[in-house]
């Protein structure tokens, strides 16, 4: 008797979710040989320093199972900036934890708290990944526009987005992909908001390092109110130009804490040994991350010089390592179209922010990142020029 091979079918959980943009970008501009100033991550080398850290870790027999929540003095590490910069101290042991890069503690947190029913914030434009977690755990998607052109959070249309089954509410500041920065009247605003509800926090701080012109990083860890019902992410990929290592933490209460590590033992249990241990070493030196906002906003100033030679229209870039540009001036395209054609004909990749909202809402703006070597932007800037 002859079997046929079949594989069974299956209904999808994501049936909205494709290829993302950042991987076709991508793979356009590697076509095309276009410059990428689309997917976010720099094209230079870490501190050879910290690849020695890790090196020697590796060297030393750091290479079976750390302890699940991470590695102790990485932890420690961690509570010791969180309190130099934000003045709250947590317990190492019981309120920080160590993740694979910032977006597995993201959908880590999610999977943790929300349950089928429950309605969770997000604030558009947002990161790719925070919709599709959310329905991932079972919950649902309430979209609140950030305000168009600036970007900036709109408290009415929040409050008014609040009802008895909303679950939590993600931020991300500094945000991706505007570039701007939440203040201190905004982080205010938002306590006062959440305070006489059960409304969890998740605040994606991954650019908390990447505030400009003398402004501060308005972690949710300065505000009692926020901290108490936070899951606060930071990534060391973003910190410290190692994307690839994929390595984040997360901060949160006790018993926060406690519902986030039993996701996080069975998604991922723990993270690679080697670099926790690298990464504790290198953060005894904190010059690295308190030099950074002045490192990019060198390369921010480099790169907005060159774009005044150009039409478009330059929106603020307050934080993070990205450049919006209004293109009305330049084209007719729409956004999606106008990155195509950009690639393809200039040479040079970005990202439409339509990409970043769930109707694929179009206001004519694109997004660079700068977060490259000068010589990379200064031929990007020699393209972009014709325009």
């Amino acid at each position: 008797m002859s079997t046929t091979a079949r594989t069974p079918s299956i209904q999808t959980k994501l049936p909205a979710v494709g290829t993302t943009i950042f991987t076709v970008m991508s793979a356009l501009a590697a076509e095309k040989g276009a410059v990428n100033l689309g997917q976010g991550f720099p094209d230079f080398d870490c501190d050879p320093r910290l690849v020695d850290a890790v090196t020697e870790a590796m060297q030393r027999g750091f290479n079976q199972y750390p302890p699940m929540t991470g590695v102790p003095a990485l932890r420690e590490a961690i509570a010791a900036k969180i309190e130099r910069l934000h003045g709250r101290r947590y317990d190492p042991a019981s309120e920080i934890t160590v993740t694979a890069g910032a977006t597995q503690a993201i959908i880590t947190a999610i999977l943790a708290v929300v349950r089928p029913g429950d309605e969770v914030i997000v604030l558009e434009p947002c990161y790719d990944s925070y919709v599709p977690n959310i329905e991932l755990a079972g919950g649902t998607v309430v979209r609140v526009p950030l305000t168009p052109g600036t970007f900036r959070p709109d408290f009415g249309k929040i409050a008014a987005a609040l009802t008895p089954r909303t679950r939590a509410i993600l931020i991300n500041t500094p945000h991706n992909p505007s570039a701007t920065v939440w203040t201190r009247e905004d982080m205010l605003a938002l306590q006062e908001l959440l305070a006489p509800t059960e409304v969890l926090l998740i605040s994606d701080e991954v650019y908390e390092h990447m505030v400009f012109d003398a402004q501060e990083h308005q972690s949710a860890a300065r505000f009692p109110g926020l901290a108490a019902r936070a899951f606060i992410v930071s990534s060391f990929g973003k910190t410290y130009h190692v994307t690839g290592w994929k390595v984040g933490y997360v901060a949160a209460p006790p018993t926060l804490t406690t519902e986030f590590r039993k996701v996080h033992q069975f998604n991922v249990f723990t993270v690679n040994t080697p670099v926790q241990h690298g990464l504790a070493r290198y953060m005894a030196d904190p010059a690295p991350y308190l030099e950074l906002p002045a490192f990019y906003q060198r390369k921010r100033d480099l790169f907005r010089e060159g774009l005044q030679r150009t039409r478009f229209k330059l929106l603020p870039s307050e934080g993070s390592y990205f450049q919006c540009v209004d293109i009305s001036a330049v084209s007719d395209l729409g956004e999606a179209d106008f990155c195509q054609w950009l690639t393809a004909e200039i040479g040079v990749a970005a990202i439409p922010l339509s990409a970043f909202y769930g109707d694929g809402f179009d206001q004519r703006v694109v997004r660079f990142c700068f977060a490259k070597k000068d010589e990379t932007l200064r031929t990007a800037l020699d393209r972009l020029a014709r325009l």
